[in-house]
């Protein structure tokens, strides 16, 4: 189990997700190999000293695609992952699952 310190607080995550559907993880890694290729073309922008908003741009369309595969991520953890843990009837467990709830969305809220 890793353990990720934040603060004061302690959370302790599995090693792998509980459920990820073979078409959402080809989606989520099609649109990351998409990343990973507007990163190389941003490097490729700036070895060129490109106009800056021209740069700009491009990292703000990178911003969206990491924000897509964020709901993504986001939608299947509440499906499997948090569903299971508050439908377990272990009352630790759900208190430890509505704190990372709580966390994620105050993390990736916009």
């Amino acid at each position: 189990m890793a353990t990720r310190k934040k603060g004061k607080s302690t959370h302790h995550s599995p090693a792998h997700a509980l459920h990820v559907a073979t078409g959402i993880k080809e989606n989520m890694l099609l649109r990351l190999r998409r990343v990973e290729g507007q990163v190389r073309g941003i490097q490729k922008m700036v070895e060129e000293e490109r106009y800056c908003p021209d740069v700009l741009t491009q990292m703000s369309a990178i911003h969206e695609s990491l924000r897509s595969v964020e709901r993504i991520l986001m939608k299947n953890h509440l499906q499997h992952c948090a569903t299971e843990a508050l439908r377990s009837g272990d009352e630790s467990k759900a208190q430890k699952t509505y704190d990372e709830l709580t966390e994620l969305f105050y993390r990736h809220a916009r």
